[in-house]
């Protein structure tokens, strides 16, 4: 059974810019994105991949989120926050975030998360890609901000 998706500005943005973002509707075709994470993106420049995606896709994906005051506590950014807001309320879903402090709120309340990294490990677990490597240079690229033990540790578990 396809995993159930919600997704953070970051992931959806350079996933888009690397053309990569169809790896979202084959690893999981129930992909949501809340509101905030929709206006965060529609912020972007008018030529980002990731802010057409989210007007070719229009109200498809979004989903209305709202956020626990336990989880508004922690500060975090909108889009951030209701990521998290929507995964506590629907635990059938991970949540798709990069951000550390929204990982670690994560975890405090048992919500399970996985990275633009992670995304792209199952991927090529699924055979979806065919290399890892030239992927992580183009996240770079795109501006996503990696660890390079998280990117060692990613080909490892791929074997590049």
């Amino acid at each position: 059974m396809a995993e159930l998706w919600v997704l953070n500005a970051s992931p959806l943005i350079v996933l888009a810019r690397v053309g990569q973002w169809r790896l979202l509707d084959l690893l999981s075709p129930g992909w949501a994105v809340p509101e905030a994470v929709v206006w965060e993106v529609k912020a972007g420049p008018s030529d980002d991949p990731a802010r057409k995606l989210i007007e070719e896709l229009g109200i498809a994906r979004q989903c209305r989120a709202a956020v626990p005051e336990a989880i508004a506590v922690w500060d975090l950014d909108a889009g951030e926050s209701q990521v998290l807001g929507w995964a506590y309320e629907h635990p059938e879903y991970t949540a798709i975030v990069d951000d550390r402090a929204a990982r670690v709120c994560a975890s405090v309340f048992g919500i399970r998360v996985l990275g633009t990294i992670g995304v792209l490990v199952r991927a090529r677990r699924a055979g979806l890609i065919a290399e890892l490597r030239p992927i992580l240079a183009g996240l770079r690229a795109a501006g996503l901000r990696t660890d390079s033990r998280l990117e060692a540790e990613a080909l490892r578990l791929v074997g590049e």
